[in-house]
């Protein structure tokens, strides 16, 4: 075989992948000589050729099955989409396909051979985000020939993103909105979204399903009103009634990049005519600046650590640092200065140049950096036509380096050095201080002296100085009363504030909560005139992440903490009054549940601030917090119920720690739901009501909503989560009469009444109280069912990894430890003994102490540990506002410690005996459980 020409390899990143690759082309090319003809008398084309086999692997592997397609590297990267029409739908998409792929391997081509790739880089970018566009738009004609009714809608696609800002990646997520609009009066705008939906839907499949020629890239339409949650389709006015009313600052500047792309122009024109005129008003938007930076923040945070030196998009120095910078400076200054209005970030880094907003050398770094950078994820990307913004290791650069003219340490070095510029750069005009005052057009009327401030707000423990300054220039700036007075509490707050933890989070909150309530007269004469409220504010702000993260949402608690009073629990007969006024003024079940959910939010804050002032005990708090579960439960079940038209009797029980009135912040709620039918409603009417009245009283505990949801489980009813979700009283009782498992037993300890028909609850409790309690005790082999059922507990419910000593929950001398210690004792004999007949914990502890079943000192260990493992939960959630079972692991970062011993009320120095104290207690208490429930000596 004749041997390949030189010109073959001389654009090839990889010799050996190229050669392999043409190998296989030429063993499957329909006409092998011609095709090697080519290579030997068409030099520039077989340069091409060897720069897309020797780059990329997946673009080599379509052409090696559609070798067809090998001659498109010659054409020109702007020549027309051309794709045949075909009767059947699964041949007009591979057609569409294949033709995508013809273009696309033009682009890569001419990107692949260029003198100067960086300089060149906007150009491919461009290019690709117009093929995107043009398939979408051919997938649209095709969409209408195949979606019924489609003939009776206008319908169009909005670009979003690097698409809509047409400096597209090779292979990514293509945003998109939708468009649809009726053509006739008999069209309604329902019928209209319907028909769109459909054809969206045709047109993601077209490019995105598998099939026998390989998918394109996603449709992402999550940037639609309400995201995934949203309608796929909406009108013209219906976009505009949402951003009008609902969208945040964040979904204003998505709009920046959005751009007609397919479908009917006339269409999209009148879209933006709506939507481009907004962007440029969301910088009027209070807060605008903040949330933009908090945006910002949020992506960092959501890289994983591990991977986040290596990210090339969201880490730092990465692109988004650079797209971020350009597109607040668009939005900031954009309002007034339209030459600033565009779409694409090379050409906004030219307008805000010329504008005088960025300087000239400052601009031009930004712009090679943004490049180079774009580049790099170009060549990444087109190896395997994956989305993939990492970078790899050195040792993996070699193919990527040498397609951009440098070796693998060479790049490495480069991409360092880009990104330790592009950090700095971007943190000197993203967080510039003048922004706020810009964003807000008000004269910037600083009183303090930035530069002496900031030194002295690093000195005293504020983390991020910059981002403090801002804090105080936005809560001092201005001639109003409110800021003439802010200007006198802040010297005190920020010294209030230094002395606990967190400063940073407490001055962020500080200025959420006077934000929303800086023109309220009483909140300056509190601030300015109690003794208590303002360095009580700064200690809780700067102490509680979580409470700094709710008060905001409910800035009038502020009153609570004038009067001790206030945080103290409310008592449960004027909670009751309450939600019944709220659930008064509601119609629709849903609101009337989100009542209940709403006193919960409110009472488990009034706990948290009581907590970390210390003007309230932890067993005040798990009372308070079981009391007002309670109501919402009740609230939940009150709305499903509703005008009750078999006049059924519902109640619902509670279990476990809610069972005991023991819950803390984090604690789910274990339900079991019973009821009574009057007579004349037969037992299958009243069984599909009961069961309706549950499912929809779980729905309004749990569906997300204004209010925080509740984690409702009834998987402690009868056969577990295999059972009915409800049952009647004499169900109920016919069940563990004959079928009542020893784990049934147990769960019924802490049974008791919690919302609805007390009455038959009395009867229901009354029914099982033989079955939880039994007269005779347990058997030798029911106490074995036990003790193996514990084990298990122990080997399989903690979580791997975990160190068993540091899970306060699950771990030895724990929670479980305790209660299932406690429960043995009363499975054994509370049944001969009332005394022991006590839903609580530490009540049945102490019931059995008295009883002469438990030694004092044993009492004691198994009280200390439960009481010290309970507050551990409760102060993780305090300080850090994590859920989930993060909570249930004693921490060992000395931050999390030092917030934990503040809102203890101990020193920051004793913060490292927490875990010793807790160590040392929890020990002791397995010891007990140890002698007393696996009966070892």
């Amino acid at each position: 075989m004749e041997p390949h020409p030189n010109a073959l390899y001389t654009r090839a990143a990889d010799l050996h992948i190229a050669r392999a690759a043409i190998e296989r082309l030429e063993e499957n090319h329909p006409n092998p000589s011609a095709f090697r003809h080519t290579l030997h008398k068409q030099p520039d084309t077989a340069t091409r050729i060897g720069a897309i086999m020797g780059m990329s692997s997946a673009l080599a592997d379509i052409v090696i099955v559609h070798p067809e397609l090998v001659g498109s590297v010659d054409e020109r990267i702007d020549a027309r989409l051309e794709v045949p029409e075909y009767a059947e739908e699964r041949e007009q998409i591979d057609a569409l396909r294949l033709a995508y792929y013809r273009r696309l391997i033009a682009i890569a081509a001419t990107d692949l051979v260029h003198d100067y790739p960086e300089d060149y880089v906007s150009d491919v970018a461009r290019a690709l985000a117009d093929l995107a566009g043009h398939t979408l738009d051919a997938a649209t004609g095709m969409a209408r020939r195949f979606v019924p009714e489609s003939e009776r809608i206008d319908f169009a696609i909005i670009a979003m993103g690097k698409t809509g800002a047409a400096e597209l990646n090779y292979i990514s997520d293509v945003d998109v909105i939708y468009v649809a609009q009726p053509r006739d009066a008999q069209t309604s705008e329902e019928e209209s979204a319907r028909i769109g939906a459909a054809m969206a839907t045709w047109i993601s499949h077209a490019v995105s399903a598998p099939g026998p020629v390989p998918a394109l890239w996603e449709l992402d339409a999550n940037l639609r009103p309400e995201g995934k949650n949203g309608p796929l389709v909406r009108t013209v006015a219906s976009h505009k009634a949402y951003y009008d009313r609902w969208a945040q600052p964040w979904e204003f500047q998505a709009l920046l990049k959005a751009r007609p792309i397919a479908g009917d122009l006339a269409l999209a024109d009148a879209y933006m005519a709506q939507m481009w005129p907004m962007v440029w008003d969301v910088a009027n938007r209070d807060g605008f600046v903040e949330s933009v930076r908090r945006m910002r923040e949020r992506v960092e945070a959501h890289v994983p650590r591990a991977r986040a030196n290596r990210q090339l998009k969201l880490g730092a120095g990465g692109l988004r640092d650079i797209e971020f910078t350009v597109q607040l400076l668009q939005l900031v200054h954009g309002r007034t200065d339209e030459s600033l209005r565009v779409r694409g970030t090379i050409e906004a880094i030219g307008a805000l140049v010329h504008g005088g907003y960025i300087g000239r050398e400052a601009g031009g770094r930004l712009e090679e950096h943004y490049r180079f950078l774009r580049l790099l994820e170009h060549r990444i990307q087109l190896q395997r036509l994956r989305r993939s913004h990492e970078v790899p290791p050195v040792g993996s650069l070699g193919r990527i380096a040498a397609s951009m003219g440098m070796d693998a340490p060479e790049l490495e070095r480069r991409w360092q050095k880009v990104r330790a510029d592009v950090r700095e750069l971007h943190t000197a005009i993203f967080y510039h201080p003048l922004l706020p005052s810009l964003a807000s057009l008000d004269a910037d009327n600083v009183v303090l002296e930035e530069a002496a401030a900031g030194e002295r707000l690093a000195a005293i423990g504020f983390r991020d100085p910059a981002r403090a300054l801002r804090n105080l220039h936005a809560l001092s700036s201005g001639l109003s009363r409110t800021a003439v007075i802010q200007r006198h509490v802040l010297p005190a707050m920020i010294g209030w504030m230094a002395e606990a933890v967190e400063p940073d989070h407490g001055l962020n909150a500080f200025r959420d909560v006077s934000e929303r309530l800086g023109s309220t007269s009483w909140y300056m004469r509190l601030l300015r005139d109690s003794a208590v409220v303002a360095p009580r504010l700064a200690h809780v702000l700067s102490t509680s992440r979580y409470v700094a993260q709710m008060l905001p949402t409910l800035p009038d608690a502020i009153l609570w903490f004038d009067d001790d009073d206030l945080l103290a629990p409310r008592h449960r007969a004027d909670m009751v009054s309450e939600l019944d006024a709220l659930m008064k003024r509601r119609s629709d079940p849903r609101d009337q549940a989100m009542a209940g959910r709403y006193l919960r939010r409110r009472e488990m804050l009034r706990m948290a601030i009581g907590q970390v002032l210390r003007a309230v005990s932890p067993e005040q708090v798990r009372e308070a917090l079981s009391d007002v579960m309670d109501l919402a439960v009740s609230a939940a079940l009150r709305a499903a119920v509703g005008d009750n038209p078999l006049g059924l009797r519902h109640a619902v029980i509670a279990l476990g720690r809610l069972g005991g009135r023991e819950i803390g912040y984090v604690s789910d709620a274990d339900l079991m739901f019973v009821y009574e039918a009057p007579d004349g409603v037969s037992d299958d009417d009243a069984y599909r009501e009961a069961q309706r009245v549950t499912t929809d009283t779980l729905a309004f505990l749990k569906t997300a909503g204004a209010e925080p949801a509740i984690d409702a489980d009834i998987k402690l009813r009868p056969e577990g989560k295999h059972g009915a979700i409800t049952r009647s009283v004499s169900s109920y009782l016919a069940y563990y009469e004959r079928w009542g498992e020893t784990w049934e037993r147990q769960a019924l300890l802490r049974a008791r009444f919690c919302a609805g028909d007390e009455d038959m609850a009395k009867r229901w409790t009354d029914g099982i109280s033989t079955f939880r309690y039994p007269p005779a005790g347990l058997s030798p082999q029911q106490i074995r069912d036990i003790r193996i059922l514990k084990t298990r507990m122990e080997n399989e419910r903690l979580p791997r990894g975990t160190d068993p000593s540091r899970h306060v929950k699950l771990g030895r001398g724990g929670l479980t430890d305790v209660e299932w210690t406690i429960q043995l004792s009363q499975l054994t004999y509370a049944g001969r003994n009332e005394n022991l007949q006590q839903t609580n914990t530490i009540g049945a502890i102490h019931n059995a102490t008295e009883c002469g079943l438990i030694d004092l000192d044993s009492a004691r260990k198994l009280t200390s540990a439960w009481k010290h493992a309970s507050l551990i939960r409760d102060l993780n959630f305090l300080a850090t506002g994590k859920t989930g079972t993060t909570v249930d692991i004693m921490p060992d970062d000395p931050h999390t410690l030092r917030l934990i011993a503040a809102i203890a009320g101990k020193p920051e120095t004793e913060s490292h005996d927490i875990p010793e104290t807790y160590l040392r207690d929890s020990r002791r208490a397995r010891t007990v459980t140890n002698k007393l429930f696996y009966e070892e000596n």
